[in-house]
């Protein structure tokens, strides 16, 4: 009996590289966020030294317009430890508990940031 291996053809796709903790961005904010495009949620290209509630082409609450400043690393590690005490009335209330994915998460997002400091 042959075997029926003998004629099998075997695929592997090559591995796809992503940047540190891009895929645990899309896992955490990839339901409401993307880097290109305005969903649920605004885009996040460029979010590190972007002024909060200034997307274009995205109606961002009046909660997140009045934070003022601008996102720092820093401050994206407080609003995702709870959005809703840093901005009082923002329409996100996700949150991310976990210090390390928070620091990947940033550091994925200052990845696709033109300032990585403002």
């Amino acid at each position: 009996m042959a075997s029926l291996m003998a004629g099998a053809i075997f695929v592997t796709s090559p591995a796809v590289a992503t940047a540190p903790g891009e895929e645990l961005y899309e896992a955490k904010c990839g339901g409401c966020h993307s880097v290109t495009a305005n969903r649920v949620g605004p885009m996040h290209r460029d979010v590190v030294g972007r002024q909060p509630g200034t997307v274009a082409d995205y109606k961002s609450s009046e909660a997140l317009k009045k934070l003022g400043g601008v996102w720092t690393p820093e401050r994206l590690d407080r609003w995702l430890q709870g959005p809703q005490a840093l901005a009082p009335g923002t329409r996100m209330y996700f949150t991310v508990p976990d210090a390390r994915q928070r620091l990947e998460i940033i550091g994925y997002l200052e990845s696709v940031s033109k300032h990585s400091k403002p």
